[in-house]
């Protein structure tokens, strides 16, 4: 592949940090959503599907050096860091995002992942105006620790008292058998009362999708509503320009690199070619956006104003 100056980085320079700090959209709260670090983002953003709302929560963000060890495992440095400057972006680190969905489709306030704890998750949602004990349905994409994080209070209490917990049967029994202390301390407990999605199964307006690769059971999800439908993918791609704009580099937090790939462009794919918009859980916040095929790989076109109308 050639890293001359093409379209696709000049697409995805358009995809910078929406805001500066402290900078704020209409009608949103501003919180310093990082772990201490000074930088003010808005808490949540909220998009229509006709009938079904859909509110992108910041969880959290933070810092990270050396990105390299992380994203284009398979590239070597030079390439990597060209890449990032060509679509200006520094190549020594990066800011991750942790954006769970909430959904709201007539009684059901559906949520889609959790964050990193239930802190973080519960200020996002009294941010826009909602409480823990108001969510119906608790959705999980798979069993990351910055995804699963929230399920449970640090005093090792449900999170979300009222709802439902659902989850991929796949995923579950592949981390049942791990013994990893986060799946231990935040799924476990709830264990009896999960109720399991498989490819196609329904949760309210959501559609699961089976999109293995970064876990072994990782799902995405369709959204649906009465003008338009949405993508929720989770951690198919995890970096605008590193992963949707590179979707062969092999990422570290993927289980199997191969298969990755593969799902990856299956469904960057199906994005661009159903030209639907889409939430990705660490993009650049608000986290929404559609994919554009360009040469031999995406862009990511960060959302406007479309979803507004």
């Amino acid at each position: 592949m050639s890293h001359s100056i093409s379209r696709r980085a000049a697409l995805l320079a358009g995809a910078a940090l929406p805001l500066a700090a402290g900078a704020s959209l209409p009608g949103t709260a501003t919180a310093q959503a990082a772990q201490g670090d000074g930088v003010e983002f808005p808490t949540h953003r909220a998009f229509t599907l006709g009938d079904v709302k859909v509110t992108t929560l910041l969880a959290g963000s933070r810092v990270v050096p050396e990105p390299h060890k992380i994203f284009g495992l398979n590239v070597d440095d030079e390439t990597f860091a060209q890449v990032s400057e060509e679509n200006f972006i520094p190549s020594d680190e990066a800011r991750f995002f942790f954006n769970p969905v909430l959904v709201e489709a007539g009684e059901n306030l559906i949520l889609v992942d959790t964050g990193n704890d239930a802190a973080g998750i519960t200020a996002a949602l009294e941010a826009a105006g909602k409480s823990p004990e108001d969510i119906t349905h608790v959705v999980l994409t798979h069993m990351h620790g910055d995804h699963i994080g929230g399920l449970m209070t640090e005093a090792g209490e449900r999170t979300f008292a009222n709802a439902s917990h659902h989850a991929g049967r796949v995923e579950f029994d592949h981390w049942a058998a791990q013994g990893n202390e986060g799946f231990e301390a935040k799924v476990r407990p709830l264990e009896a009362e999960l109720q399991f999605l498989e490819d196609g199964d329904q949760v309210g307006p959501l559609t699961a999708m089976d999109a293995f690769g970064h876990t072994p059971g990782h799902l995405v999800f369709t959204v649906t509503g009465s003008e338009g439908e949405l993508l929720l993918m989770a951690d198919t791609a995890n970096h605008y320009v590193w992963s949707v704009g590179e979707p062969d580099w092999h990422v570290s937090f993927d289980s199997d690199k191969e298969m990755a790939v593969e799902t990856r462009r299956r469904v960057l794919s199906m994005a661009a070619e159903r030209k639907m918009p889409v939430i990705g859980y660490h993009m650049p916040f608000p986290g929404a956006g559609y994919v554009m095929a360009v040469d031999d790989g995406f862009a990511w076109v960060p959302h406007s104003y479309q979803l507004t109308l």
